[in-house]
């Protein structure tokens, strides 16, 4: 049995100032929208953050971002959150933008106890600078180093008291490689059952990345609504 919490603020008591998150999720879809909302009123500050993106203004990640409690975002993707364009225009957060390919790889390697590999994304281009290339079968591969966190949060569809996840459907989207890659993971999940309950060949996340579970309030905000003219 894993530690099943009933109050995201004691779910994630122990993140400290400085700490690095991992933080499931693309756009708004998959996001730990309760246990940002607890870092949130906790305020927690200095983080360094790894996810595809930052959320919307405000909303996700958006919203740990307006309160400046972020000092470093790994991602791939600027997104939809103009105050992340502007604390990135004028220098108030560092950023490192990663080929999105490039970035699940980082995680995937660091769950897998991986330390780096070779890509050929970003060859010749400002992405290369600074790292090691070497020649495969005549072509150019850059050195990527993988990606581990102090925490990693995600967001399930359901999940048991031992910690087996399952995602719906785009939701699984980085979560699966973010469980892995944390030292503590934090799972929210939509609907927890009892052990046994899911059947073995449709779990995505295995308990053993999982430290920490939570049923989830549901709140599933749409980042931009496309309607038919018909």
């Amino acid at each position: 049995m894993k530690q099943v919490y009933t109050s995201f603020n004691d779910a994630i008591e122990d993140i400290k100032d400085g700490a690095t998150l991992m933080v499931g999720g693309f756009g708004l879809c998959g996001i730990p929208e309760n246990l940002i909302l607890a870092l949130v009123e906790k305020g927690v500050k200095d983080l360094t953050v790894i996810s595809n993106n930052c959320g919307v203004d405000d909303w996700g990640l958006g919203l740990l971002l307006r309160n400046k409690q972020i000092k470093k975002m790994i991602g791939s993707y600027v997104g939809e959150n103009k105050e992340f364009e502007r604390q990135v225009l004028s220098g108030e957060i560092e950023v490192e933008l990663v080929p999105q390919g490039t970035l699940a790889e980082k995680i995937r390697a660091g769950g897998a106890g991986i330390p780096a590999f070779y890509t050929p994304a970003g060859v010749g281009t400002p992405i290369a600078e600074g790292k090691e290339t070497r020649t495969f079968n005549g072509k150019k591969y850059l050195l990527e180093e993988a990606y581990t966190a102090d925490f990693s949060l995600v967001r399930a569809w359901k999940g048991d008291k031992m910690g087996n996840l399952i995602y719906n459907k785009t939701a699984r989207n980085f979560n699966p490689m973010i469980a892995a890659a944390g030292k503590v993971t934090i799972a929210e999940v939509e609907e927890l059952v009892e052990t046994g309950d899911l059947k073995p060949n449709e779990i995505h996340t295995p308990s053993i990345y999982v430290k920490r579970i939570i049923q989830a309030e549901q709140e599933k905000r749409i980042e931009r609504r496309t309607v038919s003219s018909h």
